[in-house]
């Protein structure tokens, strides 16, 4: 994609996105009760059992796609060895580039949606900070795109964030399902629990950068 639509393209998802939860709140507002019934269960024994909700096939899909995405852009990284734009799949790569933009966005919101009705039931107080959080998003985006490709190492932990939120998501959709293996529920991953991960990780990669760096100036020192 050239690089003067990604701003556009960025704009578009994120406010594509902003509308799409604004009705995804009016929805669950309006089916909240339907979202928690039970609609299937699942009894292999002492293998695997669970009940299962939209709610929680909602979280355990979305998550499953976020850690399906993280995977395969890890592997993208990997295997490709050179960066080309296709000008005849220009118009093709930036629709796709906003669906996974809305797409992303929308599984995000949904179990956020649902955890803030419990501290509100007021649609427009819920309406009001989706908007100003999607125009937040919008106002960075731009910042963040120009310091990740100056700083080209840090799209490889920002994957693994995303691979991590996906577990998150899973971890949380299973325990909603109430699934069991082998007689061992699913618990969901704490909040605290992911932000020391994300925490041991942003040190990992600086503490591996610095080392980097350092190696490269000793190489170059030799070879002088």
């Amino acid at each position: 994609m050239q690089e003067e639509k990604q701003a556009y393209v960025r704009h578009l998802g994120i406010g594509l996105a902003i509308f799409l939860r604004v009705l995804l709140l009016f929805v669950i507002l309006s089916a909240v009760k339907y979202l928690q019934d039970p609609i299937f269960s699942l009894n292999l024994g002492k293998t695997a059992q669970g009940k299962f909700n939209i709610h929680s096939l909602i979280v355990l899909f979305g998550g499953g796609f976020i850690i399906y995405t993280a995977i395969k852009e890890i592997f993208h990284l990997i295997s490709v060895t050179e960066f080309k734009d296709e000008g005849s799949n220009e118009e093709r790569t930036v629709v796709s580039a906003v669906v996974w933009i809305v797409l992303m966005n929308l599984v995000f919101s949904f179990d956020s949606i649902l955890s803030a009705m419990a501290l509100t039931k007021n649609f427009w107080v819920m309406a009001i900070a989706i908007v100003v959080s999607g125009v937040m998003m919008i106002v960075l985006a731009d910042g963040v795109s120009a310091f990740l490709k100056k700083n080209r190492m840090y799209e490889v932990l920002g994957l693994f964030v995303l691979f991590i939120v996906g577990i998150m998501l899973v971890s949380e959709g299973g325990h909603l399902a109430h699934l069991k293996f082998f007689g061992y529920p699913i618990e969901p991953m704490t909040k605290s629990t992911f932000y020391f991960v994300l925490a041991v990780l942003v040190i990992v990669d600086v503490v591996q950068g610095k080392y980097q760096k350092k190696l490269l100036a000793q190489e170059g020192k030799m070879a002088a």
